[in-house]
């Protein structure tokens, strides 16, 4: 017979928070919302830690590089999806990690009798305006010079011309040792008002360069999630069918965190992948899931888990619970596995932080997925909205709309990750839609933080573990939850202030 489980399958709409007493010091400017992304030993900080409780969701409509790179410098971390070939991700990871930002592996390079031609079409494809002139034109070639696009104009210059003739050459160029640290090369740029710093080996060849304009960069981010060669992290999800070929590739480009990607992770094929990740690199990050209660949690920490992602069916694009019957409300869930978690952590002394994938509609869920025990949140429709997520951006009579496409659908082909049998999906779990237009990323997470600081001051926490501890909630009735919106014709133009 089959076993019921006590308790209503609730969600997040079914909850406020109560405020707790607000002290002085309760403030903006005092609010914390650093987090652990990874397993670590209890009463030790995490090895590595996100700065803003926002990770991406792991499809092909959401984690873009570029929405990598805004995410990264706003705190957060972006899992590429893998919906790919292996080449493709890589890539992808690259270039997030060869963005600028402290030392940089060049990626516009040219050969010293290329010609000026050549060299506009490697700057217009990277779109960078300084380049490396090396023997070989690679990025560890022995350098010779350098080249701005300051330096040629199309119009004034014959593109048949060598590069060789418009560079400054090495013997002109300031230039450092690899053993100097980012403050001195930054504490050169400025005193010695270069632009660009190149890093060489002992033999000449080229290791990093360093920009002037990144150390601005970084001052205007502040919270930025960098590792410490102060290149922007990011995530890549892998799954159970080619990690053994994926995995060494994405790890080479430099992915930080990887993040095995199932519509239910509570299997021994994730067991096993687990297991074989943590085997012959135990010192990467890998997450699991998607589970819905303590069991599967438990499960999987034990497989080796870094943290694990709990979810299945909320996505505002997922339809499985109407295809198989299967999930759980996802405020129901997240309180389920993080007591788990924290039993878990009691047990056996280590800490496997919960990811809450799914469910969160208003901003104001994500404070109450954190108040209930999550440890970060991951969100696919919340930023497929933005500039930076791939989808096109469609004009319709209402304004704009971005496309969103869920991994369950035709669209997205992700027959691995569903497991339906054979090489394709025999019923979608998915659909393929769109998401109003938000706008740029860093103007829209600005105001959702700024939504969850003012909802952890009215609860008296500074950091989330206290807000954690420490909250309140109450269970809200139909009536009730009428009673939480504006009952006034609202105007729909500015009052007159005269």
């Amino acid at each position: 017979m089959a076993q019921i489980i006590a308790g209503v399958s609730r969600t997040f709409n079914e909850f406020l928070l109560l405020p707790n007493r607000t002290s002085i010091d309760c403030s903006p400017d005092a609010i914390d919302l650093s987090t652990p992304l990874m397993r670590h030993v209890v009463g030790q900080a995490s090895p590595i830690e996100l700065r803003s409780p926002f990770t991406s969701a792991i499809m092909q409509s959401v984690s873009s590089p570029e929405l990598a790179i805004a995410l990264a410098r706003n705190g957060g971390l972006t899992f590429l999806h893998h919906n790919q070939s292996i080449e493709e991700q890589v890539a992808d990871v690259r270039q997030v990690k060869n963005f600028k930002a402290g030392f940089v592996v060049s990626d516009t390079n040219i050969r010293p009798d290329d010609t000026l031609a050549e060299l506009a079409r490697v700057m217009e494809r990277t779109g960078h305006s300084t380049a490396a002139v090396t023997h070989d034109g690679s990025a560890s070639g022995r350098l010779l010079g350098l080249v701005t696009s300051r330096d040629f104009h199309p119009q004034r210059h014959d593109l048949n011309d060598p590069v060789s003739g418009r560079m400054t050459p090495i013997e002109n160029l300031p230039h450092a040792a690899c053993d100097l640290t980012l403050s001195q090369a930054n504490a050169r740029l400025w005193d010695e008002r270069l632009d660009c710093l190149p890093v060489l080996d002992v033999d000449g060849r080229l290791e990093y360069l360093v920009f002037r304009s990144d150390y601005t960069d970084n001052k205007r981010y502040p919270s930025q999630l960098v590792d410490r060669d102060k290149r922007l992290r990011v995530g890549a999800g892998i799954n159970t069918h080619d990690y053994r070929e994926r995995v060494p590739a994405l790890l080479d480009a430099g992915a930080d965190v990887l993040c095995l990607d199932s519509s239910d992770g509570y299997s021994d094929w994730q067991s096993q992948a687990l297991s074989w990740v943590k085997k012959h690199y135990p010192e990467i990050p890998v997450g699991g899931g998607n589970v819905v209660d303590g069991e599967a949690f438990t499960f999987l920490a034990e497989a080796g888990a870094d943290f694990v992602k709990v979810g299945v069916g909320g996505g505002a694009i997922c339809i499985t619970r109407d295809q198989k019957g299967i999930g759980r409300g996802q405020a129901s869930a997240v309180l389920d596995v993080a007591a788990a978690r924290d039993t878990f952590a009691e047990r056996t002394g280590h800490y496997v932080p919960v990811c809450s994938d799914g469910g969160l509609v208003h901003d104001y869920h994500v404070a109450l997925a954190l108040a209930m025990g999550a440890d970060f949140v991951m969100m696919g429709r919340y930023f497929a909205r933005f500039d930076q997520a791939p989808g096109a951006k469609l004009p319709t009579r209402d304004g704009f709309v971005k496309e969103y496409w869920g991994e369950g659908s035709n669209r997205a082909r992700n027959w691995q990750r569903y497991g339906q049998g054979g090489q394709a999906l025999i019923f979608e779990e998915g659909v393929d839609g769109y998401v109003p237009y938000a706008g740029d990323l860093n103007e829209g997470l600005a105001l959702t933080v700024a939504k969850i600081k003012a909802t952890m001051i009215s609860c008296g926490a500074t950091t989330l573990p206290k807000f954690r501890d420490t909250a309140r909630l109450t269970l809200v009735s139909e009536q009730s939850l009428q009673e939480s919106h504006a009952n006034v014709v609202v105007r729909e133009t500015p009052a007159s202030l005269d």
